[in-house]
């Protein structure tokens, strides 16, 4: 649907030269001289890549429309991912280039949002922060150091995370999914 670019909010997704590209911030600008025009951070919907694009007020745009869908991931069967719509109980293959590097903190049963254009899939978002169990670490060794320690620990998805040196095997953590950084032990 053919709207402008004073139509522009967060969030809205829009079609540039066949890309769709989220909003992420936008600024209606008026300057005393010259005309009005519509300064925006935009998010590439698929590459993830942020840039800055300014447009001319009233200039037409394409908006389209995006599905986010809540879904729970089910289990990998080959080079795909297969969630589950808990609403509706639909099963969808998701391909492993959607998913990317977040398959190391991804398990089964984990609610999801997954972004649909058209009935296609366009990304995967795994929630802010997961618990996992560490399966393997060394014990930690108290030396020498002026900062506290860390050591290497392996999570039961298989990803291998920093942790302090008190977090023994069998202990349940959480997880930043963005940078795979340790937040704190859960009970």
């Amino acid at each position: 649907m053919a709207q402008t670019s004073n139509d522009i909010k967060n969030g809205s997704v829009i079609n540039l030269d066949g890309k769709l590209w989220t909003v992420i911030k936008f600024q209606h600008v008026k300057p005393g001289k010259g005309p009005a025009f519509v300064r925006t951070t935009i998010k590439d919907v698929l590459t993830g890549k942020i840039v800055d694009r300014t447009f001319n007020a009233g200039m037409k745009m394409d908006f389209e429309t995006v599905d986010n869908r809540t879904m729970q991931y089910s289990y990998r069967d080959g080079d795909s991912f297969v969630f589950m719509d808990m609403n509706t109980y639909e099963q969808v293959n998701i391909p492993e280039a959607l998913v990317g590097d977040q398959e190391r903190f991804l398990l089964e049963g984990t609610d999801c949002i997954i972004s649909f254009h058209d009935g296609n899939p366009l990304s995967v978002e795994l929630p802010a922060s997961v618990v996992l169990t560490v399966t393997a670490t060394e014990p930690g060794v108290q030396g020498n150091r002026s900062n506290a320690g860390t050591k290497p620990a392996t999570v039961e998805t298989g990803a291998e995370i920093q942790v302090p040196l008190f977090v023994g095997e069998g202990e349940k953590v959480k997880v930043d999914t963005r940078d795979g950084s340790y937040l704190g032990r859960e009970n």
